[in-house]
């Protein structure tokens, strides 16, 4: 369903809907500005943030094959063309704009201009009241724990946000963070040499980041934009930034709120981030997920920018320190298995391996 896991809502439809029987009007309790999230991964095609009429603001998502997501009657978009949203990504706030009567999320399932019949959870939808299960992971990694290396974790879209952890004994460590329509973020927001949690809020721009003494906020960025982090300055405390996707620019912002632009990728790339020259100063790069390419780009004095192939198409990329060199090495994670592919890369001309890992839940 395209809402947050564990929420409960009455699905409704009449023989004259337009355009279709087969869209479906969403309604809860206290409805309106409830966020509306991605009920399946797919590339922002369509966001229309000002209509009046019909439609309203709304927002497409296409899933590939032909396979569209209609959102509309929004209250907001917050997403931009040419954005790749995962499943249970925020899109927007549910509204009453366009030809509404009042508040509630038409949405339709389309297969090139035909609206068809709807399937959630991979059965034919049933009209009535039905719990969300778009309770989805996002894989992550980094320096969670103490003595460890690289971990991989995953952020888990529940109605109680946490990051699970994969210790080195196999073992679930938990960290509350965020809401489930949040972005997660890792980074050693203290300097003390292990990565800590943190969330960003597409709606507000705003990142929520576990300190010293608790949360902490920062508001940054512009609609659409993805949020990353890194040690941009090499100093050994983690700032944030956000990847652009409107114009494929990383903004790096500086512990001042002073900011750096890097342009590197194309529409429909994925951010990633990482040291890959080993000095201390976290460079950038892309996936491309149809071609499961890294372009990584590092931040000396004389840039390099090198391409890596990785991965099985529909992969999200992960990157992280992999075998404690000082360098960090690319990674997917396939959803369809919830397993992350690490490869590996030492120094030298010794051939780069690949450890799999599985961890998280399959889609």
């Amino acid at each position: 369903m395209p809402f947050a896991c564990g929420q409960s809502w009455t699905g409704s439809t009449r023989s004259h809907h337009s355009p279709s029987a087969h869209s479906i009007d969403f309604n809860a309790p206290n409805d309106l500005g409830q966020p509306v999230v991605a009920s399946a991964p797919g590339r922002v095609v369509t966001s229309n943030n000002t209509s009046n009429s019909g439609y309203g603001r709304y927002v497409v998502l296409d899933h590939g094959n032909g396979e569209t997501t209609v959102y509309a009657h929004l209250q907001h978009s917050h997403v931009t063309v040419g954005t790749w949203l995962d499943q249970g990504a925020l899109v927007g706030q549910l509204g009453t704009t366009g030809n509404s009567s009042g508040p509630h999320l038409h949405y339709e399932q389309k297969v090139g201009r035909t609206v068809v019949a709807p399937r959630l959870n991979r059965t034919k939808y049933v009209y009535g009241t039905s719990a969300s299960t778009n309770c989805a992971d996002v894989p992550l990694a980094g320096n969670l724990l103490e003595g460890e290396g690289a971990q991989v974790a995953v952020f888990r879209r529940s109605a109680a946000p946490q990051v699970h952890v994969r210790g080195a004994d196999g073992k679930t460590r938990l960290m509350a963070v965020g809401q489930a329509s949040d972005e997660p973020v890792l980074g050693d927001w203290t300097g003390y040499g292990l990565q800590s949690v943190g969330s960003f809020s597409p709606a507000t721009r705003t990142f929520t980041l576990a300190g010293e003494a608790g949360f902490f906020s920062i508001t940054f960025g512009l609609r659409g934009d993805r949020p990353i982090a890194g040690d941009w300055d090499g100093n050994g405390i983690w700032e944030v930034g956000v990847y652009r996707p409107s114009n494929s620019t990383f903004v790096l912002r500086s512990a001042t709120g002073t900011s750096t632009n890097l342009k590197l990728g194309k529409v429909g790339d994925l951010p990633v981030t990482g040291d890959w020259d080993g000095d201390g100063v976290t460079d950038v790069g892309v996936f491309d997920r149809a071609t499961t390419t890294f372009t990584l780009r590092t931040r000396a004095a004389k840039p390099v920018t090198t391409t890596v192939r990785h991965g099985l198409v529909g992969d999200i990329p992960v990157a992280a320190d992999w075998d404690g060199d000082g360098k960090a090495d690319v990674g997917t994670w396939t959803p369809a298995n919830a397993t992350f592919s690490q490869r590996i890369a030492p120094s030298g001309k010794v051939a780069p391996r690949v450890q799999n890992v599985r961890y998280g839940r399959a889609r």
